[in-house]
Parts: C-alpha cells; sequence; structure tokens
C-alpha cells in the first residue's frame, strides 16, 4: 500500500491549527523539531493536565486529504495544516490502519499509535465543522475521520510529494485503532 505526502506543518506555539512549511524534520522518539507536541512524554495540553508523564503516542499527527474533500462537499472549507496536523496525505485510507502499522517515508519510519480524539477548537476554523469531521469508532467514542497518530521510530527530513510506503503488522489479528 503507497501513498503520497501532500503536506507538512508545524506549531511552535500553544494554539490551534499548524504552519505549512517546505519540509519537516522528524526526531527519533520525540516527534517534530520545532512542534510543540514534541517530546518524549504526552504533549497535548489536556491530557498532559491529567497526567503529565504518559509517553508520547502523538508524536506526528497525520490526516489524509480526502478528508478536506469530504469537508467540502458539506460546505466546509479546510486546508492542510488546519486541524493540527503535521503531515497530510493521500493515496491511504488512514483511519483503516491497524495499529502498528510502519509508515515509510524517505528516510525516516512512523509506527501508528492510535486515533486523534476530536477536539472542541475545531468549530474556531468554522461553526458545526467537528460534529461534520467526527465519527464513532468501534467502542462508541467519538473520533475525527481519516486522523491518525504515530510516534517516530526513525528521524528525518518529509517534504511534500514524498512516497508512503505502509507496512502492516505481522502480529494477527490486527488491533484496531483506538483513541490516544
Amino acid at each position: 500500500m503507497t501513498g503520497k505526502i501532500i503536506a507538512t506543518c508545524k506549531q511552535p506555539e500553544r494554539k490551534f491549527g499548524k504552519i505549512s512549511c517546505d519540509e519537516i524534520t522528524l526526531i527519533e522518539g520525540l516527534g517534530v523539531e520545532g512542534d510543540i507536541h514534541k517530546g518524549s512524554t504526552n504533549q497535548h495540553e489536556y491530557i498532559m493536565n491529567k497526567t503529565p508523564d504518559i509517553p508520547n503516542l502523538r508524536q506526528v499527527h497525520l490526516i489524509q486529504s480526502e478528508l478536506f474533500l469530504f469537508a467540502k462537499e458539506k460546505g466546509f472549507k479546510v486546508k492542510p495544516g488546519n486541524l493540527g496536523e503535521n503531515l497530510t496525505t493521500e493515496g491511504i485510507d488512514l483511519f483503516s490502519l491497524p495499529e502498528g502499522s510502519l509508515l515509510n517515508i524517505g528516510e525516516t519510519t512512523l509506527k501508528v499509535t492510535g486515533l486523534r480524539v476530536p477536539c472542541s477548537q475545531i468549530n474556531s476554523i468554522e461553526s458545526g465543522l467537528l460534529k461534520a469531521l467526527t465519527g464513532k469508532d468501534a467502542h462508541g467514542n467519538g473520533v475525527l475521520m481519516m486522523a491518525i497518530m504515530a510516534t517516530v521510530l526513525t528521524g528525518g527530513k518529509i517534504k511534500p510529494g514524498d512516497t508512503i510506503q505502509v507496512t502492516l503488522p505481522k502480529e494477527k489479528p490486527f488491533k484496531n485503532l483506538a483513541p490516544v
């Protein structure tokens, strides 16, 4: 299974959305260089306040570009980085990947850890956007459709146009993604 990178984004400050850039650098075990969510422990503000010392399973946030077409069909205008993702992809159904899938992008390797939990700040882009883009997982939890989180196994640079090669886990049955 292959796809490609459409956009790379990061945000050094604690605010919603990320800034599109020509490339990003991934740091093994930490995340995106220059991004507020980089760290060995979870850097998401809400989660940090509840459990500050848990491992960071949210080092890299990925959304497939097909989500933007879905949003457009519902009357919303969303572009790469608006929803807080570091990588915007094309050609891979991210939402259906099992936990532990590997994403090889150039010299980097990411390990898929789970689904992104939706955040009400999405409505700051356009009122009603969160509801339009939220579905339910197998356990009835709200999930932002087509958005996943990953950790960095091998660092390096990623830029738009880079190819993504997916390697599914060897262990079966596959473990469905759950919110992280």
